[in-house]
């Protein structure tokens, strides 16, 4: 049972509201995340400032940016976000089965990625900590200090959705991801 009821745009807060609008076009509906999210303006301009600063000033790529949302999301065992990017990679072209396999910490076809994945599994799992051969892998598999930079910002922003899902109760209102 969630914790935070789930706004829509009529009733939601005024300092809300224009962004619930916006998310709500984005995704067809409002998204129990986004609703709950709504309740407090500051919250819902958290999450989509982080976004917004991804989008203007990121460098990895979508299926970048799903594989490492993928990686967070078991970490944390969100189901909410997990489902979430399973259809988003879907749409950056990962299949069901490769979700499925970054998510359990499987290598992908890409050696590049998978070094990337680590450093960011490392991060969720051990509180901001990264061994050195994790970040040297990283960095001998082609990723600069800038991009490596640039993962904790994706890697904060996947927790910043998993901790309040956690946090709300939030009721999966998406298709489960395989696995669950």
């Amino acid at each position: 049972m969630p914790r935070i009821p789930v706004h829509s745009v009529d009733d939601a807060p005024k300092g809300s509201q224009e962004t619930l609008r916006q998310l709500e076009a984005k995704f067809g509906k409002v998204l129990n995340i986004h609703g709950e999210m709504a309740h407090a303006p500051v919250v819902l301009a958290g999450y989509t400032g982080l976004q917004q600063a991804i989008a203007e000033h990121g460098s990895f790529d979508a299926r970048a940016q799903e594989a490492i949302a993928l990686v967070v999301g078991n970490a944390d065992n969100c189901a909410y976000c997990q489902s979430a990017h399973t259809g988003g990679a879907r749409q950056a072209g990962w299949t069901l089965d490769e979700t499925v396999a970054i998510r359990s910490g499987e290598a992908t076809s890409d050696r590049e990625l998978d070094a990337l994945l680590a450093v960011a599994r490392q991060i969720t799992t051990k509180v901001g900590e990264v061994d050195e051969g994790t970040w040297q892998q990283a960095l001998d598999a082609g990723w600069t200090v800038e991009q490596l930079a640039e993962l904790f910002v994706h890697v904060a922003t996947n927790l910043f959705t998993n901790y309040f899902n956690h946090y709300a109760h939030t009721e999966l209102d998406i298709p489960a991801a395989p696995g669950l």
